[in-house]
């Protein structure tokens, strides 16, 4: 293994944990938004559910770069079915990253129809996805 997949490889799964990081505590504010009746604190909430957002995403394009780096330069999976099957739940944490913006720009509008406890449901979402493409990695069936 070269040094240069070594660290391709490093600053992958660091940008990846960290990027999870911001999708496992965004809905968690979106609870709080759900719930909160006071306006100044609401607003304290949209700011910083805004600033996450955009951190996360400044997170997620390079750990998305750096795996496909991994795939196509460096031949990770190519042609295992473990792959395929990891980069097809990839490709749902980008939906669900996705969505997070869609619920985003709800609250911001002022039109969330939704439950405090929706948002808890929703919040597991990004659990399953983690575990499930970890253990596609690790076990390679």
């Amino acid at each position: 293994m070269s040094n240069a997949y070594l660290w391709v490889k490093t600053f992958h799964i660091v940008l990846i944990t960290s990027w999870f990081a911001g999708l496992f505590y965004l809905p968690r504010i979106f609870v709080n938004l759900a719930e909160e009746k006071h306006a100044e604190a609401h607003a304290r909430l949209l700011g910083m559910a805004d600033r996450l957002f955009r951190f996360m995403t400044i997170l997620a394009v390079p750990a998305v770069l750096l795996g496909l780096i991994l795939w196509l330069h460096f031949g990770i999976g190519r042609g295992d079915v473990w792959m395929h099957a990891k980069l097809f739940f990839v490709l749902l944490v980008i939906g669900y990253h996705h969505a997070c913006l869609g619920l985003l720009k709800k609250f911001r509008a002022g039109n969330n129809k939704r439950s405090g406890v929706w948002f808890r449901w929703f919040n597991e979402a990004p659990v399953v996805l983690l575990v499930i493409i970890v253990a596609l990695v690790l076990f390679k069936p």
